[in-house]
């Protein structure tokens, strides 16, 4: 039984990230299909997935595809109930599915101003007020979480879906080093640190680009892991 994830390129296609980390971090099979999201041959790419037209996508192993990863996630919770993806104290797995669901559909002043990219730090990032909005909210929303976290280093303790929804967030403040509470930034580096994002990352990174996306007129120093 092996599901089939389609996903976009990994140095910047946050939501693939999201997806992939859900079926990697819970040791599930699948394969990996790269779409084209920057080569202009993406619809072409995602034709058989119809009607799904975003990455990532997971075809099952009947052929039924989903797209959007809180239906992913549910799904893959749903087909695999052995396997602790969401924490087993009710109250907590309640939180991580409201957390994750608001960074599913929020957030949108951090997304446009710091599109996700894992080349390099970028610095001197002017902060709007927007993005600050969101990085406080960010912040209340994983103290939160981390009421029902106990000992482990993870938002809910153990890694939960939770954890590969804010991945991408993670990414945003180490890659333009947002002002954030060192609670928050020692969180953000566990995240980073993590083995499944490292190999996402030198996978990523080994892509070149003509025109590099969403680049800046910023300088820059090495990715910090």
């Amino acid at each position: 039984m092996t599901y089939d994830l389609f996903i976009g390129d990994r140095t910047f296609s946050s939501w693939s990230l999201r997806g992939w980390l859900m079926l990697e971090k819970f040791g599930l099979p699948f394969r990996t299909h790269l779409v084209g999201l920057f080569d202009g041959t993406m619809a072409d790419d995602m034709a058989d997935l119809a009607p799904a037209r975003l990455v990532p996508a997971l075809r099952l192993p009947d052929g039924t595809v989903v797209g959007e990863t809180m239906a992913i996630a549910e799904t893959l919770h749903e087909r695999h109930p052995d396997v602790a993806m969401w924490p087993a104290d009710p109250a907590a797995r309640a939180t991580a599915r409201w957390l994750s669901a608001e960074m599913a559909s929020g957030f949108g002043a951090l997304r446009v101003a710091c599109p996700m990219q894992l080349s390099h730090v970028k610095e001197g990032f002017a902060l709007p007020d927007d993005v600050a909005a969101d990085l406080a909210r960010i912040e209340t929303l994983w103290a939160h979480a981390r009421a029902f976290a106990g000992a482990g280093p993870w938002l809910f303790g153990a890694y939960s879906l939770a954890d590969a929804f804010y991945a991408p967030v993670c990414a945003r403040i180490v890659g333009y080093d947002l002002p954030v509470s060192d609670g928050a930034r020692a969180y953000c580096q566990t995240t980073i640190s993590d083995a499944a994002f490292q190999a996402w990352r030198a996978e990523g990174i080994k892509v070149t680009y003509d025109t590099v996306p969403y680049e800046m007129d910023l300088p820059t120093r090495p990715w910090p892991v």
